[in-house]
């Protein structure tokens, strides 16, 4: 066959159509995300090339290989490991074999990470972040589905799941106050994660509900670090304020804060109720006393992701933002000003 008269590729569709080889694809075999004025550029290409797609081909694209990819930016995160648990308990009760990749948060490792994955042939591929701000969306420019855990995509489009962290500021909130403590501060970490945002604008309106606000006027941003909750805890109390319950962004933060509080004399829970965030056992477990904190269900988030990626194969796919509950661990940090009144300061 000469040159000439060469059959027709998919790369030849893509390019008369003037889109990627992967919307191509997803075009041609009625997948989500092509908007339907692209679809039928794609087909009308086909058409006048006389392109017949090559059955091995397709079956490349069909969903029946039984391998999932991984694509995670840190596998060492904390938060990465129990989502990632989750994944493999919900996989790992059929026949599906899960490959997991660490991009190290480098774009270019991602990429070929993404060529390596589609070539091994897999079925869905699950993108997990270390954080929770919006990350760029990949969906595009992969021929199979993707569901993004932890971090979401930028894309409304696509299917996210992340925890709520707002609902966990909420029982948190609630917690301390239904303890007896009305004099609430919040030692949060730093502004530019989407987490301490949520994270802190809901602990301010959850007050309100209760009729109070924060004793200091405003959340107070650090770094998540237990050197950031001394240093808060310390400033709370040269502030001379009459605090009574402190809410922490995290758990290293209420670690930092308890240790800072025991050294000052000022006992916990007698004195000042606190609550953690993450429940992260290194810190909350081992705590004198133990941490109340907000666990984000992480390996709960990963099996419902594993389900998410089974439906979206079989071709039922729940585009949008999904926040998962989560639950408020209490421990002894946080006690009922009634029942501790009595007790002498540490």
């Amino acid at each position: 066959m000469t040159k000439a008269n060469k059959r027709p590729v998919l790369h030849d569709v893509a390019a008369a159509a003037g889109v990627s080889v992967a919307t191509a694809s997803k075009a041609l075999n009625g997948r989500q995300h092509v908007n339907e004025a692209t679809r039928q550029r794609v087909l009308q290409a086909a058409e006048q090339l006389n392109f017949t797609p090559n059955p091995f081909a397709q079956a490349l694209n069909l969903p029946v290989t039984g391998t999932i990819g991984v694509l995670t930016a840190d596998l060492s995160s904390r938060f990465v490991l129990p989502i990632l648990m989750g994944v493999e308990e919900a996989f790992g009760a059929g026949s599906t074999s899960v490959i997991i990749s660490d991009a190290r948060n480098d774009r270019v490792r991602e990429q070929f990470i993404l060529q390596t994955l589609i070539a091994k042939r897999v079925d869905g591929i699950i993108v997990l972040g270390a954080d929770a701000n919006p990350r760029q969306s990949i969906s595009q420019d992969v021929p199979v589905p993707v569901v993004y855990a932890y971090t979401p995509s930028d894309l409304e489009t696509d299917c996210s799941y992340t925890p709520d962290n707002a609902m966990g500021a909420r029982v948190a909130i609630d917690h301390l106050v239904s303890r007896g403590r009305r004099n609430i501060a919040m030692l949060n970490g730093e502004p530019r994660y989407a987490a301490a945002i949520e994270r802190g604008n809901a602990a301010i309106e959850t007050l309100k509900d209760h009729g109070l606000e924060l004793a200091t006027g405003e959340v107070l941003y650090g770094d998540w670090s237990e050197r950031w909750g001394r240093q808060g805890a310390q400033a709370l109390l040269n502030s001379g304020l009459p605090i009574d319950g402190i809410f922490c962004g995290s758990d290293q933060i209420a670690r930092g804060v308890v240790d800072e509080l025991r050294a000052n004399g000022i006992s916990v829970p007698h004195n000042i109720g606190v609550v953690g965030f993450d429940n992260w056992e290194l810190f909350s477990t081992t705590s004198q006393p133990p941490l109340t904190t907000v666990d984000m269900n992480l390996e709960d988030m990963g099996r419902a992701v594993a389900e998410e990626l089974q439906d979206a194969i079989a071709g039922k796919p729940r585009p949008g933002l999904h926040r998962l509950p989560v639950q408020l661990i209490p421990r002894e940090s946080t006690a009922s000003i009634a029942k501790t009144v009595e007790s002498p300061a540490a």
